[in-house]
């Protein structure tokens, strides 16, 4: 006769002893995911919530970033980072980015105050040099001063830059657009693209100023890249702010722009428009 082994309750099993996700299953969700952002796109029913940046010096509110929300039907409110992977994979990334710079733009002519609107760029946008013409489209269908718009590229994504890449992004500073260079100082690149990118601000990553004023190490790092940054002219913004001593030292120090939970969290455009 054949003994059943008693089996262990699964939730009491450490997790580096339970069976893995079936690669199968995992297989189906991204298939159904990318079916459900395929329908999403088509039917248009993403959404961009803003988040406020305020200069330092007077508190002001100076420029607002778009963030891309979906609306999931089943899963709620996902913000970018949970599908645009699958987006670049699947080839939607120009359809949704484009979409994206339209929608910003719009929404931006609308605000009762001429503040500047931040649009983040995917790497994939750059590589098939879809970048130019969505940049000039929206600034023409939507009538927004160019000098509003600012486009934001990660670090990540223009490792291994090429020409035709400068020469874009050249193109876009001649339209009168701003371009800013995201996650400044989390990666050894930081400082060779400020020398060869045409940039108009740098945005330091967050992993700078979590642990500020009190880790000497940050403090050191924040001084230098704030004091290099405008040397060349760019305005700096800190992302990541929560807290007043965080603000206060990059006051201080003569950070031009914050942004972060302690100056507000993200909000829908139909807040803004009645700001």
């Amino acid at each position: 006769m054949l003994l059943t082994p008693n089996l262990p309750n699964e939730e009491l099993v450490p997790a580096r002893f339970r069976a893995p996700i079936q690669p199968r299953a995992e297989a189906a969700r991204l298939r159904r995911l990318r079916r459900d952002l395929a329908t999403a796109v088509e039917q248009q029913e993403l959404v961009l919530h803003f988040q406020a940046r305020l200069s330092l010096a007077t508190g002001a509110r100076t420029d607002l970033e778009a963030l891309l929300r979906w609306p999931h039907p089943r899963r709620g409110m996902l913000p970018a980072a949970a599908f645009m992977p699958l987006a670049e994979e699947s080839g939607q990334i120009n359809a949704v980015g484009g979409w994206v710079l339209l929608a910003a733009c719009q929404e931006a002519v609308q605000w009762p105050e001429p503040w500047v609107v931040s649009v983040n760029v995917s790497a994939r946008q750059i590589a098939d040099r879809a970048l130019l013409g969505q940049v000039a489209a929206a600034l023409d269908a939507s009538g927004l001063n160019p000098e509003r718009l600012e486009l934001e590229l990660a670090e990540t994504t223009l490792l291994g830059i090429d020409v035709d890449t400068l020469l874009s992004l050249s193109a876009i500073r001649d339209l009168g657009a701003g371009i800013g260079l995201g996650d400044f100082g989390a990666s050894i690149a930081s400082l060779s693209m400020l020398k060869r990118l045409p940039l108009t601000k740098i945005k330091l990553d967050r992993s700078l100023v979590r642990d500020l004023p009190f880790d000497r190490d940050d403090v050191a790092i924040v001084r230098a890249a704030i004091d290099t940054a405008h040397a060349l002219d760019l305005t700096v913004i800190a992302e990541g702010i929560e807290t007043e001593p965080q603000r206060a030292f990059l006051s201080g120090c003569g950070c031009d722009e914050g942004q972060g939970c302690l100056f507000g969290r993200p909000v829908t455009s139909e807040v803004l428009r009645v700001a």
